[in-house]
């Protein structure tokens, strides 16, 4: 009987170009939230201003890659090896996160950077830490640093919610869409982008990263168009 090693034999095309472009967009988000702390909030003072886009940048990768990797596979991959694989590849740097954040928090975090911390009781913070383990978005009632963020100890993470929400949609429907449905797709998400970004009344597209109806639906907007774009460029 055939292995999931040897069925999965990784003999795709590896475009190395990816490699270095993730690499660059992974130094603008960095450099983005580092200019963002010495900005005081001040967009006009924000070096890197739309550095935050090389998060959706991501989601087009993924989807790109998403596609060349498992699309011709679902003759001999099931589900439930799909998620498994993605969980693999997915979940070992999320709890890494969310430990490190935990740690942080306890041993260093500033009041007057978390308002919440003197509040917040070791069991919370375990609590809040379990949670994301399992990257379930956390209630108002358990944000502990009082910043409204979906995993209060791995802000970032927010954007990987977003990608396994991708990768269920992916592998419950997109997979099995045509060329013609995922460019209609793509347009239709591509108009909402639009919209959000003309009409949301801020002139850009940031955010995502709260578990409220405003936030989740820039997160949304964000993670479609470029997924989806991704998704038909793979094919």
């Amino acid at each position: 009987m055939a292995t999931i090693s040897t069925v999965y034999t990784d003999s795709k095309k590896h475009y190395e170009i990816l490699d270095g472009l993730r690499g660059v967009a992974a130094i603008l988000v960095v450099a983005f939230h580092v200019f963002e702390i010495f900005s005081g909030g001040d967009h006009v003072k924000q070096l890197i201003n739309h550095g935050y886009l090389a998060v959706d940048f991501f989601f087009a990768l993924s989807g790109f890659v998403i596609g060349h990797a498992y699309d011709d596979r679902w003759g001999t991959m099931s589900l439930k090896s799909f998620f498994k694989r993605r969980l693999i590849r997915l979940h070992p740097m999320i709890i890494m996160g969310m430990t490190i954040g935990a740690v942080l928090f306890y041993f260093g975090a500033s009041a007057s950077l978390f308002p919440r911390i003197s509040e917040t009781a070791v069991w919370q913070l375990l609590l809040t830490l379990l949670v994301g383990y399992v990257m379930l978005p956390v209630p108002p009632s358990l944000e502990i640093r009082g910043w409204t963020e979906m995993y209060p100890l791995n802000g970032p993470a927010w954007s990987l919610f977003f990608e396994y929400i991708a990768n269920i949609f992916y592998a419950l429907f997109l997979r099995k869409a045509s060329v013609r449905v995922l460019a209609v797709l793509v347009a239709i998400s591509a108009a909402a982008l639009v919209h959000l970004a003309v009409f949301g009344g801020h002139g850009d597209v940031i955010g995502g990263w709260a578990l409220d109806g405003a936030q989740l639906h820039v997160g949304f907007v964000r993670l479609l168009y470029p997924f989806l774009a991704g998704l038909l460029l793979s094919r």
